[in-house]
């Protein structure tokens, strides 16, 4: 098992097709939170954070052999941060898409490479390369061809909710890589367990309840298991061999397909500037995947 693990750190070609991957099973988040009916930010978590920490201790218990209970009492501090971290990311997610347009949010998602690139020059010493901060430059710059006419009468709390949820899923991408020597899986089940708590106290308080819809249900508890969950898992193991800077911009695939499922299956339009900044922003992923070198 050691051996296997420690193959996986070494080998950065794997590392980057896992994190591609994630990157795509992340970006139907959008077509799903268009699906739903009923079911307000806090209660799509509520489900989707209960599948998410039932699907992990699978994975963790039975593929990685590994003692959650154990795991978390030795590294409680940094699974309780980057859960914390990553709950809120996908809160801002959810909560963008429901307030402006997946186009609009997903754009938005796409500064998360900046903001990691500068906080791991800052906290882990990561330095960036010319190559990397190429990479960086283009993806902004087709970020920016897409936002300039997509962002115009949107709504200012689905943009701000975006941007925050593309910091703090920054700073869960520089805890995996300060920590890339420890099993990082339970920090995912604990973003699970941290959702169950707070959306519960919000549901309670707001008097929502929990009684939605079979087909809301449905696909948020499909959310936690298959979107996030699997997504999550393969981003955290590739996470082992990968570059911070790296990580989100390879992950931007998510950024790309997000509105072309939207408008593939439902119909949502997308610019000509999406078009054209999606392409720039491919390249930059295409070339940071394949030419970049690992720091």
């Amino acid at each position: 098992m050691a051996h296997r693990s420690v193959n996986i750190r070494e080998n950065k070609y794997f590392g980057v097709v896992l994190v591609l991957l994630a990157g795509i099973l992340w970006s139907t988040v959008g077509i799903a939170v268009r699906l739903i009916e009923e079911a307000s930010v806090w209660q799509i978590l509520f489900y989707r954070s209960g599948s998410l920490s039932i699907f992990l201790l699978i994975v963790i218990n039975f593929f990685h052999k590994a003692n959650v209970l154990r795991l978390l009492k030795e590294n409680i501090l940094t699974y309780l941060y980057g859960g914390t971290a990553l709950f809120f990311a996908y809160s801002g997610g959810i909560y963008s898409i429901q307030h402006t347009s997946v186009a609009n949010a997903m754009l938005l998602f796409g500064s998360a490479p900046i903001m990691t690139a500068i906080l791991a020059s800052l906290f882990i010493k990561e330095r960036i390369g010319i190559s990397t901060a190429l990479s960086i430059g283009a993806a902004f710059i087709g970020i920016l061809i897409m936002v300039i006419q997509e962002s115009s009468g949107n709504s200012l709390k689905g943009n701000l909710a975006a941007l925050a949820s593309a910091f703090a899923f920054s700073l869960f991408t520089i805890n995996l890589r300060y920590q890339k020597n420890i099993e990082m899986l339970p920090c995912i089940f604990m973003s699970g367990l941290v959702g169950i708590m707070l959306t519960s106290i919000i549901i309670y308080y707001d008097g929502s309840g929990v009684n939605l819809p079979q087909g809301d249900v449905t696909i948020a508890i499909c959310m936690g298991v298959f979107q996030v969950g699997s997504g999550l898992v393969l981003y955290t193991i590739g996470s082992k061999s990968v570059p911070a800077a790296q990580l989100t911009i390879l992950a931007m695939g998510e950024v790309l397909l997000g509105p072309v499922w939207v408008w593939i299956f439902l119909g949502e339009v997308v610019s000509l500037n999406t078009f054209i900044g999606g392409s720039i922003l491919l390249c930059a992923i295409t070339y940071n995947a394949l030419y970049v070198k690992e720091a």
